[in-house]
């Protein structure tokens, strides 16, 4: 039975240089940073001060209240409850901003990726570097990182001014810190490693649950809910098993750290009870060490937490870097004029998917002004991958490409394309309505005439009044909401509207029933004339009449010529006029 795979990485090696790199290169408002932190900083001092005051207010209990010492401290409450949330606000935004130029810089970068990319990277994978690793890179940038400054301070200007206050009851606070390191460390590390286990099990089910629920309507006519039943069922009882573990983990993580915070309480209260018995230390100063105590608690959670944030950013980095350096589709070249008098050519050219497996050898064929040209052979014989070549979509190992003399590999990729209309078997409908499917691409806009002229032309005008809202029907997600047919015309109709010089039909009718096919060729008909036009199609009845045939086996050409001449020299291609017409015409 065959199996899906999934590419599946652990955390990465810690590269702060090359994170850095990163962000540098959106170039964010580093100002947004400088002020958040800064404010976070200025927070963190007045909060510092408060059990220092609260303590001397103790002090005086019983004597005459201090109002001004009650004032400064109502001052450091909330004027660091205020200054904390301009600088959270000061944060998120510069926060917010990251993540958009981030994810900007992704889509560009993919939009501009060549399709052999996406041949071999899972689309899951793409979605998961815009979306949720350019998250990762965010959290630690506007959340990690000023939370762990801000805990330093505290943790540093805390033991200073416990130091400062006594240094006996601090010495004898932080002894148990080692025992905690020591407890608390092997469980926090094996925790850790399991949640990586577990967001990388959860990766490759949301992946896999992807591409099933795409797939939907294969998956029900092959009677294959029992076997993707089985599959996910594995992928969720894995993720259990990961579940159990960490929850089991921090379930002893907790009583733990709350044994140890409670033992240093219960220990730093008995100590400095004894030493207010016996007049060594008031009572204010117990309770200001009670205070930077509840402090000193929370710095320790947030650092641990940091390195866990660095390494989950670090391996998003990596990925995302990774993305940024794949090679781009060449977006230079001469401008390209009209090219309706143009002779287009492909000259002796060899192309492989991989290497070491050819799929083109010698190809050659010229196509002049206005002469249709079609290729037929058998299945898998490099037909679709010549159009490909045609498209740009892959560049030829070998050989090139001309359109009146001119190498298209030369030219400017996006003039280039303009030049051409592509039918294909499929007809991708894009999710939207008719009227954004139709003008999709366009670089001007259209009148509502011009539409419904096109969809005339396309014999496509009459299933579209009579669908609900007309131009602006939803499609649904790929089209669902219309027919094979239906979505055929409509891609020719948008065809008639881009007006091309070159047409290339890639088994346009290959998949339609006969009335189908019997208006999807007259709408095709009429938009071949007065344009160069390449023709893909198993069916022999569409290219009879085509000016010249070239007839492909095992990526190579066999022969070439009119219908006629090719039934009488070519006993492959005669025998194929056979198979479909019954005789040989």
């Amino acid at each position: 039975m065959a199996t899906r795979t999934q590419n599946s990485a652990g955390p990465k090696k810690i590269n702060i240089r090359n994170f850095t790199k990163l962000i540098g290169s959106i170039y964010p408002h580093y100002w947004q940073l400088g002020l958040g932190l800064g404010l976070g900083l200025i927070a963190t001092a007045g909060q510092l001060f408060v059990p220092s005051f609260a303590g001397k207010l103790i002090n005086q209990l019983g004597h005459s209240i201090n109002q001004t010492m009650i004032i400064t401290i109502l001052i450091l409450f909330i004027g660091s409850a205020f200054i904390s949330a301009i600088s959270g606000a000061s944060l998120g935004i510069f926060g917010e901003d990251v993540v958009a130029k981030l994810r900007t810089k992704l889509w560009a970068k993919l939009l501009a990726l060549p399709v052999k990319y996406f041949d071999t990277t899972k689309s899951g994978e793409t979605t998961s570097r815009l979306v949720n690793d350019s998250t990762q890179v965010k959290d630690l940038l506007a959340n990690s990182v000023p939370r762990m400054v801000t805990s330093i301070m505290q943790l540093v200007g805390a033991l200073v001014l416990m130091l400062l206050m006594d240094w006996k009851m601090t010495a004898i606070m932080f002894a148990v810190v080692p025992l905690f390191i020591a407890v608390f460390l092997p469980v926090a590390t094996k925790s850790r490693k399991i949640a990586f286990a577990r967001q990388d099990n959860l990766a490759a089910f949301s992946s896999e649950a992807a591409d099933v629920l795409g797939a939907v309507r294969l998956v029900k006519s092959s009677n294959a809910e029992s076997v993707e039943s089985k599959t996910g069922n594995k992928r969720i009882q894995g993720l259990y098993k990961l579940g159990v573990k960490e929850a089991i983990y921090d379930a002893i993580a907790q009583p733990i750290t709350t044994m140890l915070m409670m033992g240093m309480i219960v220990g730093v209260l008995a100590y400095g009870a004894s030493r207010v018995a016996t007049g060594t230390m008031s009572m204010g100063t117990l309770f200001a060490f009670l205070m930077y105590l509840t402090q000193i608690i929370g710095p320790f959670t947030t650092l641990g937490q940091f390195f866990t944030d660095v390494a989950k950013a670090s391996g998003s980095t990596a990925r995302i870097n990774e993305l940024l350096n794949e090679p781009e589709e060449p977006r230079t070249g001469k401008a390209l004029p009209d090219v309706s008098g143009a002779t287009l050519a492909m000259e002796n050219v060899n192309f492989s998917y991989e290497k070491g497996t050819p799929v083109l050898r010698g190809v050659s064929f010229t196509a002049a002004p206005g002469q249709v040209i079609a290729f037929a052979g058998p299945s898998g014989g490099g037909k679709s991958t010549i159009i490909s070549l045609l498209e740009r979509f892959y560049q030829p190992n070998a050989g090139q490409i001309t359109i009146g003399g001119q190498d298209i590999s030369k030219v400017n990729i996006a003039d280039w394309r303009d030049k051409i209309g592509l039918v294909g078997q499929d007809a991708t409908i894009m999710t939207g309505t008719i009227r954004y499917n139709l003008t999709y691409g366009a670089k001007q806009a259209y009148t509502d005439d011009q539409l419904w002229q096109v969809l005339e032309m396309a014999y496509a005008k009459d299933f579209v009044q009579a669908m609900p809202n007309g131009l602006d029907t939803e499609v649904g997600e790929r089209g669902i909401k219309v027919s094979g047919g239906q979505r055929q015309r409509l891609a020719i109709a948008r065809a008639f509207l881009r007006n091309p010089q070159i047409l290339i039909l890639d088994e346009a009718t290959a998949s339609l029933d006969a009335e189908s096919e019997m208006m999807v060729q007259k709408a095709l008909n009429k938009l071949m004339k007065g344009r160069t036009t390449i023709v893909i199609a198993h069916r022999l009845s569409t290219i009879v009449n085509a000016d010249r045939i070239y007839f492909i086996e095992a990526g190579t050409v066999t022969g070439s010529g009119t219908h006629q001449s090719l039934v009488a020299s070519h006993p492959v291609y005669r025998q194929y006029v056979a198979d479909q017409f019954g005789q040989v015409a």
